[in-house]
């Protein structure tokens, strides 16, 4: 374990002074239950501190680069950087599942690769910063794997609303989801969905619930209409 966390701290470009911190922010609560250890010894309570941290260096961070933006708008940025699936973006760029203690249920059902898992690990990894070297580390790792490529997050946060605007503004037509694929056992489903522009079929998106697939596909026909 110690040798896969230091291969992170590698990554991260942070290495911890206490160790046990960084252990913590990977262990699930599936794997304290399975282990039957204190409930306390799982990331749950690391991911509630980076949470709030991370709230507040988003705010700074968009305060300060967008000095003329409303509060409302400052707002609804934030949540797009901040909401779960970008989170999970995040997480997945530093491959943070592959390093979460999980329970075998847990793994044995995709536990590594659902949004919400990794997404709190990363705010307990974020938390666990916090406390090993204090504010100015934690907004370090924030700004360089949360806060890059704002404008990017944003368009996939809000990929399927900036769609259909798109295509009643220029194409005057309806904007549609159609499922190409539904795949895997009950609890593990991953959907494969297509966005259609009328009749015409436009950008693929997978994901684990129908909702996301739609938000992948979205964001996928948005992308190619750039390039066009």
């Amino acid at each position: 374990m110690e040798q896969k966390l230091a291969k992170l701290e590698e990554t991260i470009g942070y290495q911890f002074r206490n160790v046990s911190l960084i252990k913590q922010a990977m262990i699930h609560s599936s794997f304290t239950n399975e282990h039957h250890m204190n409930k306390l010894a799982c990331n749950e309570r690391l991911e509630f501190l980076g949470d709030s941290v991370l709230e507040v260096v988003s705010s700074d961070f968009l305060y300060r680069m967008y000095p003329n933006k409303p509060e409302g708008e400052l707002t609804k940025m934030r949540a797009s950087m901040v909401c779960e699936p970008t989170l999970a973006m995040c997480a997945r760029d530093i491959q943070l599942g592959n390093y979460l203690l999980l329970g075998k249920g847990e793994d044995a059902t995709g536990g590594r690769k659902r949004d919400s898992v990794i997404s709190d690990a990363m705010e307990a990894l974020i938390g666990a910063i916090y406390l090993d070297g204090g504010f100015a580390n934690a907004k370090e790792f924030i700004e360089k794997f949360v806060l890059n490529d704002v404008e990017n997050k944003q368009l996939f946060y809000d990929s399927k609303t900036i769609l259909q605007e798109i295509v009643q503004r220029e194409y005057g037509t309806v904007l549609s989801y159609r499922m190409l694929a539904e795949e895997g056992p009950e609890h593990d489903k991953h959907y494969t969905m297509q966005a259609m522009i009328g009749e015409q079929s436009a950008g693929v998106g997978t994901g684990r619930t129908k909702k996301a697939a739609q938000q992948m596909a979205a964001y996928q026909t948005i992308l190619s209409l750039k390039k066009r």
